[in-house]
């Protein structure tokens, strides 16, 4: 079974993939659709993708004669992973928010002030070191970088995901308790959701579903993909297997 820590190291690991592959060309899916409506759907990118080269070479070309032409263009910015990385943000936030508000400790009582006065003897000096004491550890304890914030500028998705990683190990820090089991469950529900947001959104996890449509013989053609590998179909009944290409096995 896949754990929790493992759930929030992947959105760690693989923040900035998420990041390099929101400006990279899209590439086309496998799943949700039928092998005849992926095969179809890889026929037209191609004929999209040739079309495409062919109107950017002769604007690239028309570029070329313009003398107000500066620098290379930008790169086309793919918007379903920016709004993957957007909820998974918000999700992992909202997540952390609620488990603060419940185990983190407020800061420590500054003492209170002092009269000032000229310390003479040593009982007296003993008293203001300690009370200088007192008040570095409380400025110390309100900003202990472990503590959450709830204002200011938010935490980004991956330090985040190790904060509530802390809380899920029982990492030290300005906590008043550990997790109760159900605030371990609410951590384990979001960090599986937003997980499996990035695997899916990087092609990272292998995949596999069964099609409605069956194969010409009565079997039930499954299909499996991810992990950066090319879908392939198979039928369950005959035993053929499909890619893109066509017919593979028999």
């Amino acid at each position: 079974m896949t754990t929790t820590a493992t759930h929030l190291h992947t959105i760690v690991l693989h923040w900035a993939d998420l990041h390099e592959a929101a400006g990279q060309p899209a590439t086309i899916g496998g799943f949700g659709l039928g092998l005849r409506g992926y095969l179809a759907r890889l026929d037209q990118a191609d004929a999209d993708q040739l079309e495409y080269e062919q109107h950017q070479a002769a604007h690239l070309r028309s570029l070329e004669r313009d003398p107000i032409q500066l620098g290379p263009r930008p790169v086309p910015v793919r918007l379903h992973i920016l709004d993957t990385m957007a909820a998974i943000h918000a999700e992992l936030l909202e997540c952390a928010d609620a488990i603060a508000e419940t185990v983190q400790r407020p800061p420590m009582a500054p003492p209170a002030p002092r009269r000032a006065a000229y310390a003479r003897t040593r009982d007296e000096r003993r008293a203001w070191e300690d009370h200088a004491r007192r008040v570095q550890a409380a400025q110390d304890d309100a900003a202990d970088p472990r503590r959450w914030q709830w204002t200011g500028t938010r935490p980004d998705a991956p330090y985040t995901a190790l904060w509530l990683l802390g809380r899920v190990q029982g990492a030290p820090g300005p906590f008043r308790r550990r997790l109760t089991e159900r605030e371990a469950d609410r951590i384990g529900a979001v960090a599986h959701s937003c997980g499996g947001r990035v695997e899916r959104a990087l092609d990272i996890a292998a995949q596999s579903r069964t099609l409605e449509q069956r194969h010409e013989c009565g079997g039930h053609i499954e299909v499996h993909g991810g992990e950066g590998a090319r879908p392939l179909a198979r039928c369950t009944g005959c035993g053929r297997v499909w890619s893109e290409g066509g017919v593979i096995a028999a």
